[in-house]
């Protein structure tokens, strides 16, 4: 199977420094989980933009699969109430 490379978008990255460090290593393992498998089981499509929502606890990570290319962009990190503004 091909490894997906993983890339954030300069926002996501900054949203990530602001996690608390246990919430941050918890977003990061999932994260990398995606290079094996980007479209896990418990995954969400985003309705009315392209891309997909995985849950971890309370935060929410948005990103995009470009299978032609095999990247993953995540594009927002943040809590559930803020990440889809």
């Amino acid at each position: 199977m091909t490894r997906y490379e993983v890339y954030f978008s300069s926002g996501a990255a900054r949203q990530l420094r602001k996690l608390e460090q246990q919430q941050r290593k918890r977003v990061l393992h999932v994260v990398r989980g995606l290079s094996e498998d980007p479209r896990p089981p418990g995954i969400k499509a985003l309705r009315g933009r392209v891309g997909y929502r995985i849950r971890i606890g309370d935060h929410r990570v948005l990103y995009t699969v470009d299978d032609g290319v095999v990247e993953v962009w995540v594009v927002k990190v943040g809590h559930r109430r803020d990440v889809y503004e």
